[in-house]
């Protein structure tokens, strides 16, 4: 794998699995799906991970195992966030007691953490200079968020304060993709389930929140195109320009299939089992 330059600024909003309690392993529900070979609730262990410990059994086998739903999970930072500053770094094995408020905590955190990464990108955008000073307010607040105790993190309405940013994330992308609006049928939202796009021109396109599930997109130039929410799960990148995508998360790329013609923005790592060649 790549290894990703790694920005100072969204140093926090990577996960770091070594500081964590594996939150993400017992915290969130998964149903037995072609993702989890199981079903597990919400606030189980899950039983690849270790006992007495807080590694994961199989995760070199994840994939061939039927849990290839981990293999693309990203907390953007939260769990090491939860685990060392929200509870200054009491376990929940050595203190059940705090067990229930840290899950719940947790998928708070999560969401708080995923704003603060596209807002992150939003403010790194030359382009969107005009809304720096509203991105600057609204990473300030959000990160207040993040700093609340335990308790009060628990009663964060988290949707209405998404209501706040996402406008403003939109204004960014407007600014960011004006330059290079070529075509302006409306992707957003678009159900484009193995559609071949190959000769689409998606320079400056609005993607966010497309179904793109197995669609082929070899040798697209994606620069400028707001890719927010798209489904990429097995979408064909072989050969694709991403280097100036808008708000990609490394979940995407980690669902989607690529190799080592895929270009990608100088942050992101190159998934592991994407081939070196086509």
């Amino acid at each position: 794998m790549d290894a990703p330059a790694v920005d100072d600024r969204r140093g926090a909003l990577r996960a770091d699995c070594g500081s964590c309690f594996a939150l993400c392993c017992v915290a969130p529900a998964f149903a037995r799906s072609a993702d989890f070979a199981i079903d597990k609730p919400a606030g189980h262990a899950c039983p690849n991970l270790a006992a007495g410990g807080f590694g994961c059994g199989i995760h070199g086998d994840l994939r061939r195992r039927g849990f290839a739903g981990c293999t693309v999970y990203d907390c953007f930072g939260a769990g090491q966030q939860v685990a060392q500053v929200t509870f200054g770094g009491r376990d929940w094995r050595q203190d059940p007691a705090s067990a229930p408020l840290m899950f719940a905590v947790f998928p708070v955190m999560r969401h708080l953490h995923e704003l603060l990464w596209y807002l992150t990108q939003a403010r790194d955008l030359p382009a969107a200079a005009p809304v720096h000073a509203r991105l600057d307010d609204a990473i300030a607040g959000t990160r207040r968020l993040t700093g609340l105790p335990a308790a009060d993190l628990t009663g964060v309405d988290v949707d209405a304060h998404r209501a706040q940013v996402v406008p403003l994330l939109r204004e960014a992308s407007e600014l960011a993709r004006a330059a290079q609006h070529r075509n302006r049928r409306p992707y957003q939202g678009r159900h484009l389930v193995g559609k071949d796009l190959r000769r689409t021109d998606l320079r400056g396109a609005d993607l966010r929140g497309a179904s793109a599930v197995g669609a082929d997109l070899r040798g697209a130039d994606l620069t400028a195109a707001d890719v927010t929410g798209a489904d990429l799960r097995g979408a064909d990148l072989r050969g694709a320009d991403l280097r100036g995508v808008l708000f990609l998360v490394q979940a995407q790329l980690d669902a989607a299939r690529g190799d080592g013609t895929t270009r990608l923005p100088r942050a992101f790592s190159r998934p592991a089992h994407w081939p070196g060649r086509r």
